[in-house]
């Protein structure tokens, strides 16, 4: 747009969209409105802007990197995570708060939205049996012991046990035990 066809849209003056576009050019490192209309939006010293692409790194997605989920009581939902769950609290900003787990971020937003139904959470663990030990001697209320999903045709099984969180909704723990009772490399 021209500097008039901007001031008119946003109902400023000439001036005011003239120092705006100097002070973004200026910000930016650009000579001139051709240079900003073609900016990418990322800055050029950004590490984004240095990163070499590949094809490969253009189409593949990769594992996931974050889950959300809405909670009622984000303080609450803090202490549920944290330290019934054990998962390690990254950071709280305002009313979200960030876990990791083993590479995924849980990320958890309090809303007064009624809670919903979501995806079920399945959480690996390498041993199911301690797993639900722990988590029962921290206060986690279990649906039933862990049990058997599913036997594989090499023998490997899949063992389960589900748990509500805070807001009513069902979470698992998982595990894969090998034919030789070896349990297997969980992976992230």
């Amino acid at each position: 747009m021209t500097t008039k066809e901007i001031a008119a849209w946003h109902g400023v003056s000439l001036g005011a969209v003239k120092y705006h576009v100097g002070n973004a050019l200026q910000k930016l490192g650009f000579r001139d409105r051709r240079a900003l209309r073609n900016w990418t939006g990322v800055p050029r010293d950004s590490a984004l802007a240095l990163f070499e692409r590949t094809e490969e790194a253009m189409t593949k997605l990769a594992a996931i990197g974050q889950v959300s989920r809405k909670v009622r009581d984000i303080e609450q939902s803090k202490a549920w995570y944290g330290d019934k769950l054990g998962l390690t609290h990254l950071y709280t900003f305002g009313k979200l708060a960030f876990f990791d787990c083993n590479g995924t971020r849980l990320y958890l937003q309090q809303t007064d939205e009624p809670p919903q139904q979501e995806s079920i959470l399945y959480f690996r663990v390498p041993d199911i049996q301690a797993a639900f030990a722990e988590l029962m001697a921290r206060g986690v209320v279990f649906q039933a012991a862990p049990h058997l999903i599913h036997r594989h045709g090499d023998g490997t099984e899949e063992w389960m046990a589900f748990f509500d969180d805070p807001e009513g909704r069902p979470l698992a723990i998982m595990a894969q035990v090998a034919p030789r009772g070896s349990l297997l490399t969980p992976q992230p």
